[in-house]
């Protein structure tokens, strides 16, 4: 696949259905790191897999190993009828952090959703982690609703 972004010595590029074993590890890692539940690898590559070439994700991995991922969703939307991005998940390897290889992410991130003709890109994370809270208010994320002095957005969810 070709490069589409190159910070220095991070690259980034767009992950093809080939690429779905090391999209699952990546998950799979990110999962077991915050100590949620994972279906384990074999089965998030097959789900990967299905999801890549149905066109249902678009993958962004960085490096040759691969060591980071960005896992969009796209959906239109039922205010405009244009797409909207969701950032499903966004994780780097834990002794690469610190490096620039998120924000090298997210960045690519950001440049896909426009190339895609997404008009905003949200995002969820939790209160206490703060290094990604850090990064995405650096890149321009808010959580305020109508602007910076505005109430604060909160995210729910619900197991069924």
């Amino acid at each position: 696949m070709a490069t589409i972004r190159s910070e220095g010595e991070i690259d980034i590029r767009r992950a093809g259905v080939e690429d779905a074993p090391e999209i699952a590890r990546l998950l799979h890692d990110f999962n077991t790191e915050f100590s949620e539940p994972s279906p384990g690898v074999a089965a998030l590559t097959g789900y990967a897999r299905q999801l890549l070439e149905e066109g249902q994700m678009t993958v962004l991995l960085s490096g040759a190993g691969p060591d980071g991922i960005s896992l969009i969703r796209f959906r239109p939307s039922v205010w405009t009828g244009q797409l909207e991005a969701h950032l499903q998940e966004l994780y780097v390897a834990p002794p690469l952090r610190g490096r620039g290889i998120g924000r090298a992410l997210l960045e690519a991130t950001m440049a896909a959703a426009r190339k895609a003709g997404a008009t905003g890109v949200d995002l969820n994370t939790g209160e206490t982690d703060t290094a990604a809270r850090a990064l995405y208010e650096s890149c321009g994320f808010t959580n305020r609703e109508g602007g910076p002095e505005g109430p604060s957005m909160l995210f729910y969810e619900r197991e069924l």
